[in-house]
C-alpha cells in the first residue's frame, strides 16, 4: 500500500506565496511521473503541473511563470512553489503519483487526500 500526504495549504492574500509538499510512503520501488491537480468548487479537476522521473516539467497555461514544480527522489516528495497567487487559484490541490511497488510489477496511480488553498484579502 502507498500513501500520498499533502501539506502546506492555507489562506494567503493575493500576490502572496505558498509551498505545497506531497510525501509518498509505503511499499515503493520507484515513482515515475508526479503531478499536482486542483479542483475549485463547481469545477472539474484540472492539471496544474507535472514532473517526470528525470525532471521534465509541464504547466497549465494559467500558472506558467508563477508556479514551479520540483521533486526530491530521495525523499519520494514532490513540491509546488506557488508565487503571485490570485483569487482564481483558490481550490483543493491534489497530489498524484505513478508508483511501481516491485521491480517487475505494474505501475499504479495514487492520489493524495487534498489540501485547501484559499487566496483572499
Amino acid at each position: 500500500q502507498v500513501q500520498l500526504v499533502e501539506s502546506g495549504g492555507g489562506l494567503v492574500q493575493p500576490g502572496g506565496s505558498l509551498r505545497l509538499s506531497c510525501a509518498a510512503s509505503g511499499s515503493i520501488f520507484s515513482i515515475n511521473a508526479m503531478a499536482w491537480y486542483r479542483q475549485a468548487p463547481g469545477k472539474q479537476r484540472e492539471l496544474v503541473a507535472s514532473i517526470g522521473s528525470v525532471g521534465s516539467t509541464n504547466y497549465a497555461d494559467s500558472v506558467e511563470g508563477r508556479f514551479t514544480i520540483s521533486r526530491d527522489n530521495a525523499k519520494n516528495t514532490v513540491y509546488l512553489q506557488m508565487n503571485s497567487l490570485k483569487p482564481e487559484d483558490t481550490a483543493v490541490y491534489y497530489c498524484q503519483a505513478f508508483v511501481r511497488t516491485t521491480e517487475a510489477g505494474p505501475t499504479y496511480l495514487y492520489w493524495g487526500q487534498g489540501t485547501q488553498v484559499t487566496v483572499s484579502s
